[in-house]
């Protein structure tokens, strides 16, 4: 029976081993004809170079920012272009979901900064919720006086650091 079963097995690795015939005609003809996988290559490409514009226009986007006077949250007029390419981008994207960041400048309490940031936030939310985005494709969270663009007790890093970012993130 061992016998058997070693033979059997002999068998077996030396049908897997031996290697397919091809046909010739058929590769004369594959030669001429595109092949599957540079098909596949192609859509791949074209998928990376939309990839690619993509990823541009969100960093492009998420460069952008709202800012503030001192102690408001009001959105002023002069953001009406950049809340319109947000809430376009936003709504064009099935699966974006942009992520409003306030800030505040340093002055004032945690507390108290926390809360406008908040507020800030909720302000841009509202725009953009006006310009037809759908309120459940919008998050909004408040940093404060927590993650400052800049750094010096001065007017100048105070009034960058009066601010709602946009993050935008494209689900599956």
């Amino acid at each position: 029976m061992k016998k058997l079963s070693l033979l059997f097995a002999s068998l077996l690795m030396a049908a897997c081993a031996s290697t397919p015939k091809t046909d010739t005609t058929q590769q004369t003809i594959d030669k001429n004809t595109p092949v599957e996988a540079d098909k596949k290559t192609a859509q791949v490409s074209m998928t990376d170079s939309e990839a690619s514009k993509l990823t541009d226009e969100i960093e492009k986007l998420q460069s952008q920012s709202v800012y503030f006077d001192f102690d408001k949250f009001v959105v002023k007029p002069e953001y009406r272009d950049a809340l319109n390419n947000q809430a376009n981008f936003t709504k064009d994207q099935k699966n974006d979901i942009v992520t409003l960041q306030g800030n505040a400048d340093e002055r004032g309490s945690s507390e108290y900064n926390l809360a406008l940031g908040a507020k800030r936030a909720n302000a841009v939310k509202n725009s953009l919720k006006v310009l037809g985005v759908p309120a459940n494709k919008i998050l909004d969270v408040s940093f404060g006086e927590e993650k400052p663009r800049l750094s010096c007790h001065e007017e100048k890093c105070w009034q960058e650091n009066r601010r709602v970012d946009f993050v935008h993130q494209l689900g599956k």
